[in-house]
C-alpha cells in the first residue's frame, strides 16, 4: 500500500516561514504531478498551488510571490515552501498527487497537516 506522507506544518508567527513536504512512501510510486490545498475551519478546499511532472507551475493569486511549490524527484518529494505567513494561511493544507508505478497512474490525497499562522 503507498501514500503520501505530509510534513512540516505548525504554529509559526506572522511574517515566518514553513517548508511542507509531500512524499511517496514508497520508491516504486513515483510523483507525477501534484498540487498543494487548504482548507480553513468552515470554509472550503482550495487550490494552492500545483506542479507538473517537469516543473511548470501554477499559484493562486493570493499566495504568488509569498508560496513557492518544488519537487525533488530523487527523493520522491513535492514542497510548499511558505513565506511571509499570514493568519489568514491558517488551515490544514493537503498534498494532491498522481502517483505511478510505471504501468498506472493513481489518485492520491496526503492526511493533511495543520498551519497556524498566529502571534
Amino acid at each position: 500500500q503507498v501514500q503520501l506522507v505530509e510534513s512540516g506544518g505548525g504554529l509559526v508567527q506572522p511574517g515566518g516561514s514553513l517548508r511542507l513536504s509531500c512524499a511517496s512512501s514508497r520508491s516504486d510510486f513515483s510523483i507525477k504531478a501534484a498540487g498543494w490545498y487548504r482548507q480553513a475551519l468552515g470554509k472550503e478546499r482550495e487550490l494552492v498551488a500545483t506542479i507538473t511532472s517537469g516543473t511548470d507551475t501554477n499559484h493562486g493569486a493570493s499566495e504568488k510571490g509569498r508560496f513557492t511549490i518544488s519537487r525533488d524527484n530523487a527523493k520522491n518529494t513535492v514542497y510548499l515552501q511558505m513565506n511571509s505567513l499570514k493568519p489568514e494561511d491558517t488551515a490544514v493544507y493537503y498534498c494532491n498527487a498522481v502517483l505511478t508505478d510505471g504501468r498506472q497512474e493513481y489518485d492520491y490525497w496526503g492526511q493533511g497537516t495543520q498551519v497556524t499562522v498566529s502571534s
